[in-house]
């Protein structure tokens, strides 16, 4: 099959939207209804090869569903939401990015297999190709006050570690902060490794009346060359009762689970 290498489009997007990062991927707008596993890519790749794989696009609803398809680059911002980009940028894999096709209809609810792939140059540098394959739908007719048509997009983003890239995380901060009305401890988290790494796991804490807590960090990604907010949430006895309150300051003790290797934790946290 021969695939498509679509260079940048005209057109500049700059795309807000968390559920398109990291949760369950799917999309309900205007007679939209797509359904897209897995929610991201995450491999390691050779200089000069080429990996492949395959995106299984659900249509739910009860008409054949257009869809457009491209790449875009993004980044977080500082609250962890992802803002994409058409525009390519510094270092930017998405040249490699070869795509089945850039428009795809999908039967009522059917399923369509959908293949991409990325092609890594002999002299690829060490480090991280990172980028988001867009699905988007056909634009609808927008209703009275809109100022622009409205379609359903979903963002499913990959990440390959070309050679022996690998995140380098280390602590260099540490607080309480109130979050969703909670005051929970918040760990600053540098990587300066050349690829993305995320804490999974759990941590032990004692505060300062003795009670002892179990503490799950957020999975947002530290991307390379970031330090980034990762929240520590507070894990109650089972899933209907919540953790107390914490009485501060909070002595945290352990390791989080990281690849290549865990993170060692030892940290005060006051409010």
């Amino acid at each position: 099959m021969k695939f498509h290498f679509p260079g940048r489009l005209g057109l500049q997007r700059a795309l807000i939207a968390a559920a398109l990062l990291l949760l369950p991927l799917s999309a309900l707008a205007q007679g939209f209804s797509v359904l897209v596993t897995p929610p991201r890519f995450e491999d390691r790749v050779t200089p000069g090869t080429t990996w492949r794989d395959v995106v299984e696009i659900s249509n739910v609803s009860n008409t054949t569903t257009r869809l457009m398809l491209h790449t875009l680059d993004w980044t977080l911002d500082a609250q962890g939401l992802p803002q994409f980009t058409d525009a390519l940028a510094p270092g930017s894999c998405r040249p490699w990015v070869g795509i089945e096709a850039e428009q795809i209809d999908v039967p009522a609810n059917g399923k369509r297999r959908y293949r991409f792939e990325v092609a890594v140059p002999a002299d690829a540098p060490t480090g991280e190709c990172r980028f988001a394959l867009m699905i988007e739908g056909e634009p609808q007719a927008t209703r009275a006050g809109m100022p622009v048509p409205v379609s359903g997009r979903i963002g499913i983003v990959v990440y390959l570690a070309i050679g022996d890239a690998a995140p380098r995380l280390s602590v260099v901060g540490q607080s309480a902060q109130t979050i969703e009305g909670r005051d929970v401890p918040v760990l600053q988290i540098r990587n300066e490794g050349n690829a993305h790494g995320r804490l999974e796991g759990f941590i032990e804490g004692r505060d300062a009346s003795g009670k002892r807590f179990t503490f799950a960090p957020s999975s947002l990604p530290i991307l390379a060359g970031e330090t980034r907010a990762i929240t520590l949430n507070p894990q109650g006895d089972n899933a209907t009762t919540a953790a107390p309150a914490i009485t501060w300051p909070l002595q945290l003790k352990g390791q989080l689970d990281s690849a290549p290797r865990p993170l060692p934790i030892e940290a005060s946290v006051a409010r």
